[in-house]
């Protein structure tokens, strides 16, 4: 196979819809825009849930309770099987995981997840471990150390 040999699958490719080509094309007089209207008029766009002008739906309903999203603990996934780059006894931290490009983003958390093999003998700090994980790591003769959530500050004593 070449490059010059290479064709698309047949239907992928579809013919440009040409407008305004009298009235026996099928898009002809309004050119599928209808009769009048704001949608009709060149450059007129209505944006997402609009209503002309009725209360929309989005604002009609009631918006009560309460949502978690919020306040969700968020962390960026590493596979057990990514860890297998490092050397024999190497402690992977966040710092190190981040230098690697094994753990991109702007989330503060990492969590350790279970899936693939683990080859090599490491000691693994991280916030959070699924329980194969922490099986596997311990399995091939490392370690696992939980990065302890900050303490609430300190409630002043009273006197």
């Amino acid at each position: 196979m070449r490059l010059h040999t290479l064709t698309n699958r047949p239907g992928a490719r579809h013919r440009r819809k040409r407008l305004g080509q009298g009235e026996s094309s099928g898009h002809g007089k309004t050119s599928g825009r209808g009769g009048k209207g704001q949608t009709a008029r060149s450059g007129s766009s209505i944006r997402p849930g609009f209503e002309g002008g009725q209360m929309p739906l989005i604002r009609r309903i009631p918006k009560r309770g309460f949502n978690n999203a919020r306040f969700t603990v968020r962390y960026i996934p590493v596979n057990l099987e990514c860890l297998n780059v490092f050397e024999d006894g190497t402690r992977v931290d966040e710092a190190v995981l981040r230098k690697t490009g094994l753990a991109n983003g702007t989330l503060k958390r990492i969590k350790i997840l279970g899936d693939g093999e683990l080859k090599k003998k490491l000691t693994v700090v991280a916030h959070g471990f699924s329980a194969s994980a922490k099986e596997k790591i311990e399995k091939a003769g490392g370690t696992v150390e939980i990065i302890a959530k900050r303490a609430a500050a300190a409630a002043p004593a009273k006197a």
